[in-house]
């Protein structure tokens, strides 16, 4: 039996989002994973690739694909999960009722929890073959719009909490003080004779 993986925390969306309503190459979740998650993927993946390899009508001449994440930066790895109309997850907002309205700004920058599978391939040439990331249920937890969060404004006392404090620039820092007044009399006299 497949392992299920859900994200506990919620992720944020990165990238182009196809996830409600599908673009012109289909449906798709795009979204950064650290390497803890990354860790349990590839110790599952050799486990399947076993299945897989006992499956190839010839291994010495089948040709293994790469992970289905790529490292993108240190320790940070870009999945995107695709799939077609009748292979759709599960969505579902914070109270787990269905979300049907297509039209929701689910784009960069929204975060949402995901239940995935990696499962195994073997492609029609029985030559090539690898794993696949199979989103199977998506939870929406905030939505972002290309204009901003749903959260609303910030006050100043919700931005304080969000980010604490710390050294660095503070307001104090920029006050601009009166200098005293210096005395302007010419230290010597010098002739002007420019031309």
């Amino acid at each position: 039996m497949r392992e299920i993986h859900l994200t506990k925390e919620p992720i944020t969306l990165e990238g182009f989002q196809a996830v409600l309503k599908p673009s012109q190459y289909g449906y798709c979740l795009s979204t950064v994973f650290d390497p803890t998650m990354i860790s349990k993927l590839e110790k599952e993946r050799e486990e399947v690739l076993k299945w897989a390899e006992s499956k190839l009508k010839n291994k010495r001449r089948s040709v293994l694909k790469p992970e289905p994440w790529e490292e993108v930066s240190d320790e940070k790895f870009m999945v995107k999960f695709k799939w077609k109309e009748e292979k759709k997850p599960t969505i579902v907002d914070t109270e787990g009722c269905p979300v049907t309205d297509v039209n929701i700004p689910l784009y960069s920058g929204s975060k949402v929890k995901i239940c995935f599978a990696q499962k195994p391939y073997i492609l029609p040439d029985n030559v090539t073959y690898g794993t696949t990331l199979k989103l199977t249920a998506v939870q929406i937890v905030s939505v972002k719009s290309e204009a901003g969060t749903d959260a609303g404004d910030i006050t100043q006392d919700e931005a304080v909490k969000l980010f604490g404090t710390s050294n660095g620039y503070k307001i104090a820092d920029s006050v601009v003080s009166v200098p005293a007044a210096e005395d302007t009399a010419p230290c010597s006299v010098e002739s002007d004779d420019d031309f």
